[in-house]
């Protein structure tokens, strides 16, 4: 899996027009807090157990694929859910994951907020909210 800083992520976009760009944050997440335009929801885990189903979330990925080659970005809070999201898809036999470093909100700060201090938001990059 490659790590990209998200405006490295934003301009490998544009250069991939055929990628799939996937949020793994639970759906409720990212309409409220925010998300990139044309990103597709597809939760790493999800209500009510609040527990990953790697099986269930490499299913979900593959009906929104043209195939196993099909590049992916992965995005999340963080950029920590999609580590093991992304792992899940390369263990699976997908061949192009990247992932967004620091995510979409960034590191918490000292005072324990997030888009202070890294992430896509924090970068300015186009984002839009429910």
């Amino acid at each position: 899996m490659k790590n990209l800083l998200p405006q490295q992520a934003h301009d490998w976009l544009q250069t991939h027009p055929d990628a799939l760009f996937v949020d793994v944050r639970m759906e409720i997440e990212s309409m409220y807090v925010g998300r990139p335009p044309g990103v597709v929801n597809v939760p790493w885990y999800d209500y009510p157990d609040l527990q990953p189903d790697a099986q269930k979330f490499v299913e979900a990925v593959a009906q929104h694929t043209t195939g196993k080659h099909q590049p992916l970005l992965l995005i999340c809070r963080s950029g920590q859910r999609t580590l093991a999201a992304g792992k899940a898809l390369e263990n699976a036999g997908f061949t192009d994951v990247q992932h967004v470093l620091h995510g979409f909100e960034g590191a918490l700060d000292a005072h324990f907020k997030r888009s202070t201090l890294s992430g896509w938001r924090f970068d300015g990059l186009p984002w839009e909210q429910m």
